[in-house]
């Protein structure tokens, strides 16, 4: 077995070798010419042994004990390790016919590895068996956790490279294991690959003795076992032994847990491989080191197209593993060798969990009518946005108490959701006897939370890739951690979306709330909603960004966002109390819509407007209609058109997102010619990039946050109320510094309404001395004043 377990791993190596180098000659049988090399030889050599190494070695216990499991390559460019057993296997020639099991097959797929058209060199959505790209490093960890939550029978091996092992991410996941519940769920098998070296640099872990790592990871909760070695045979029998302990282990642990339905944390099984970089590479070439050094992590030998010393040593390099042994004439794995693959959907190149789609059902979701909130007055009625949505969420538990779960770094309860804590927070450390007091802490908890953003991005795409459904809560102002992640997972939907055997899964639904506004305590520095700028631009078949401006259109938002699969829908809103505007009817069809003209809020309505006042977001569109309430004072005669925008996306042509409207449509909300003040939750700019195209946008004019809005101020008349504008501030306070209060939207109002010039400089100058009198307040009690339209 040994035999042909090596000899397996051969042919990978072969075959990954093959996918840098070779453009033609595929089994080495004439000698190697330049004409044979790739014009460009790109990929990574350097962790694709060690990827091939594991997986054989996970396909021979997959065999032995019956096993579901699911391959996770963390090591960025190691696609060529990944794909190699795939393609023995069978199933990527099962998907694409032009990679068949003969000689052409392996031509082709050597001429598609890192090509245009091709297959990529990491791990990408067209490989079958991956749930995790790898090109942004430290998220194979969380990943592996969010795969097996709830799937019992599940077992993740994830190779984590030491490479990656040096990121912030993938050091807080070892931590998942404290969450990671045998009754009900599977298990994480992490292989850490010690290979020694990065791109130009030695690895952190790779330099540590063995009893420090032993005592690292033990720390972290897991029982280690090492397998080094200096001959292939010897590494192979020792990992043989290790994946044998290391299952057993996993299978012990299920085994007493589900016995008598009694959760426990045991130490978790792990493995550590220290195998050189670019194992079976030549060691050295001239005064150089190769195999077990840095110079084999790209592409050693690039220039063998030029270099006839070069060509040689890969010759001899490529012929080390007797290709003619290992493959038939034609091309074929050699027939003993094709038994060691497991066989159909235990394949981890072909298994559901990894095209998880085929795994998911639709959640079964409550009535929306016996979550909303009672609106009898628009305007007046308050209530805090986000509390129906917890109830909404917990009812959703109940009725999917397998398949659904909440995400939040420590902010749940923060975020006014905490009726989801019901059912528990997930937790498998110890527990006191005060962790009853609220929210209780229990192994079946369904609500996940942990101080690390990362971590909980990583659980809930895992979460969602094997076919299940979930909703994560954070602070707006946090949420920038993350953008590098959504837009990997972004990039993974988008490529996926072409893929035709690639099943849809649920979108990735992310609330932002504790919004930039709102942020009475926590000052500048919590004050950025630049997580929506960074998203907007991202694929139009996957995001959306929604603005419910209430509790019932939230809910309304939410409960369509859950619907849809292969989207990342991001949703903002603040959770403090706030006025209601519509009921849970009108809710529906404004969210259905994205974008409206509210009746309530406008003057005149079924006439020509003379101004169109818009908003997008909760606290903007507060401000707009108290903009409205004073203008109706002062002139009512003004026809006023107050317009909500729900969905961002609304604003653009439908010719650049699905859900913008024509510009007809975009017409009959703004009009061709008349002005439009636009009252929005971020940066001003956003919505002129995204209106730019549109008949009228010279006559838009956009409020929103401004981090240089000390520029205009200093020297004007709120200059004196400047000082301490990195600290603590009220909520109108904020407002009126950033130009987006009441006040100003109607001064800007009169400004541009060319009827009102005349006398309009009164009651410009009567609204400065109202924000001089809300600032001033707000400076000497440190609340706001309550102002209304009957104070003018």
């Amino acid at each position: 077995m040994l035999e042909k377990l090596n000899d397996y791993w051969k042919a990978c190596c072969y075959l990954a070798a093959g996918m840098i180098y070779l453009w033609d000659n595929p089994l080495l049988k004439e000698p190697l010419k330049p004409e044979h090399i790739k014009e460009r030889l790109l990929g990574h050599w350097g962790a694709s042994p060690g990827l091939s190494f594991v997986y054989v070695h996970g396909n021979r216990v997959i065999n032995k004990y019956d096993l579901n499991c699911i391959f996770i390559a963390g090591p960025g460019h190691g696609a060529p390790g990944v794909i190699a057993p795939a393609y023995l296997e069978g199933t990527i020639s099962e998907l694409y016919s032009q990679f068949s099991q003969d000689e052409e097959g392996m031509k082709n797929l050597f001429k598609a590895f890192s090509f245009p058209g091709g297959l990529g060199s990491h791990c990408t959505p067209e490989l079958p068996g991956s749930i995790q790209e790898g090109g942004e490093l430290g998220y194979s960890l969380s990943h592996a956790f969010g795969a097996v939550f709830d799937h019992k029978d599940l077992i993740a091996i994830t190779v984590v490279g030491d490479g990656e092992a040096e990121t912030g991410p993938l050091a807080t996941s070892w931590h998942s294991n404290k969450f990671l519940n045998p009754v009900r769920d599977g298990a994480v098998l992490p292989v850490l690959l010690l290979n020694g070296y990065k791109i130009n640099n030695p690895t952190l872990l790779s330099r540590i003795e063995n009893d420090e790592l032993i005592n690292l990871f033990k720390g972290y909760g897991y029982e280690p076992y090492i397998v080094e070695g200096e001959e292939s045979f010897e590494v192979h029998e020792k990992m043989a032994k290790a994946m044998d302990s290391a299952v057993e282990k996993i299978i012990n642990i299920w085994e007493d847990a589900r016995s008598n339905n009694k959760p426990f944390r045991p130490l978790w099984p792990m493995i550590i491989l220290r195998t050189p970089k670019g194992w079976t590479a030549p060691r050295k070439v001239g005064d150089h080191y190769i195999e077990g050094y840095w110079r084999a992590h790209q592409v050693p030998f690039s220039d063998a197209k030029e270099n006839q010393k070069s060509l040689e040593v890969l010759e001899a390099w490529l012929r080390s593993y007797e290709p003619q042994k290992l493959f038939t004439p034609e091309g074929k794995l050699r027939e003993d060798l094709r038994e060691l693959a497991p066989k159909g959907e235990k394949r981890m190149s072909a298994t559901h969990y990894a095209n998880g789609g085929f795994l998911r059902k639709e959640l079964k979701l409550p009535d929306l009518k016996n979550y909303a909130v009672k609106v009898e007055s628009p305007i007046n009625d308050e209530a805090e946005n986000t509390r129906p949505l917890g109830i909404f969420l917990k009812e959703i538990i109940r009725l999917n108490p397998d398949n659904f779960r909440v995400f939040g770094p420590d902010e749940t309860k923060s975020n006014r959701l905490d009726a989801v804590f019901e059912y528990g927070k997930a937790w498998m450390a110890k527990i006191l006897p005060e962790d009853e007091d609220e929210g209780f802490l229990s192994p079946f908890g369904r609500t996940m939370e942990m101080l690390s953003e990362h971590t909980l991005e990583g659980w809930l795409e895992g979460y969602l890739l094997t076919g299940r459904h979930g909703f994560l809560n954070t602070y707006e102002g946090f949420a920038p951690i993350i953008s590098s992640m959504v837009n990997q997972f972004g990039k993974w939907l988008d490529i996926s979306s072409d893929i035709p055997w690639r099943a849809p899964i649920s979108s990735l639904n992310l609330l932002l709330t504790s919004v930039v506004w709102r942020q009475d305590h926590n000052g500048f520095t919590h004050q950025d909603p630049g997580f929506i700028t960074s998203i907007v631009d991202k694929w139009p078949n996957v995001v959306r960004v929604y603005f419910p401006p209430d509790a019932n259109t939230l809910l309304c938002t939410v409960w369509h966002c859950f619907q849809t699969t292969n989207r990342i829908n991001i949703i903002v809103i603040d959770k403090q109390k706030h006025p209601q505007y519509l009921s849970i009817e009108d809710a529906f069809k404004h969210a259905m819509k994205g974008i409206g003209i509210w009746d309530f809020a406008s003057n005149h309505p079924e006439h020509e407007p003379d101004v169109v006042i818009a908003s997008c977001g909760d606290i903007p569109t507060k401000e707009a209609i108290y903009a409205v309430k004073i203008l109706k004072k002062l002139f009512p005669n003004l026809k006023i058109r107050f317009v909500n925008v729900l969905n961002l996306f609304t604003l653009t042509p439908n010719t650049e997102h699905p859900d913008g409207l024509s510009d007809r449509e975009f017409d009959s909300y703004f009009t061709k010619d008349k002005p439009v003040i636009f009252n929005f939750h971020g940066y001003p700019w956003l919505i002129h990039r995204l209106t730019y195209r549109r008949n009228n946008h010279k006559n838009i004019h956009v409020r929103g946050y401004r981090e240089n809005r000390k520029i205009g101020i200093d020297a004007g008349y709120l200059a004196p109320f400047l000082k301490g504008r990195g600290g603590i501030t009220t909520p109108l306070q904020l407002a009126i510094l950033n130009q987006i209060d009441r006040f100003s939207i109607a001064m800007d109002v009169i400004e541009r309404v060319e009827a009102l010039q005349d006398e309009g400089g009164y009651y410009k100058d009567l609204l400065k001395n109202k924000q001089i009198e809300a600032l001033e307040y707000a400076y000497n009690h440190g609340v706001d004043k309550e102002f209304d339209e009957k104070d003018l």
